[in-house]
């Protein structure tokens, strides 16, 4: 096999690799977010984070997987999204002024904590330790 056909050759398993990769993170960020899809989840015994938020936004999309990453690694807290554009009654019911808005409950639905814009993940996990919640240590 010639030099130039082997690079060529390699090059394009990387290529094939690299989209591989990047298509089954896009898929799997997507069917997790899609998943977090209301919050019938407060109030039911568990402490939940819920995000307020629109899939085009540019925050909000950047806190999509962090949220697919807490809602696999955190068992002692639930994850929901919200897409305020699909149900805007629900931005009315959480007053939301700004977005993305990430609200803490406790397990009864009482609100704990709010925070609004982009709020990384050490962050979330820090808070959570705040609220008296024993996160999971990966």
């Amino acid at each position: 096999m010639k030099e130039t056909t082997k690079k060529y050759l390699i090059l394009g398993v990387l290529v094939v690799a690299v989209c591989s990769v990047m298509v089954f993170k896009s898929l799997q960020t997507h069917q997790i977010a899609a998943g977090l899809a209301d919050d019938s989840v407060i109030g039911k015994g568990k402490p939940v984070l819920l995000e307020l938020g629109s899939h085009s936004c540019g925050p909000c999309k950047k806190m999509i997987p962090i949220l697919a990453e807490l809602s696999v690694e955190q068992r002692v807290f639930t994850v929901s999204f919200v897409d305020v554009w699909a149900a805007e009654e629900k931005s009315r019911q959480y007053d939301i002024k700004s977005i993305p808005t990430q609200i803490f409950f406790d397990g009864e639905g009482k609100e704990l904590f709010r925070h609004v814009g982009f709020y990384p993940k050490e962050d979330i996990l820090t808070k959570w330790k705040e609220l008296g919640v024993a996160i999971s240590s990966l």
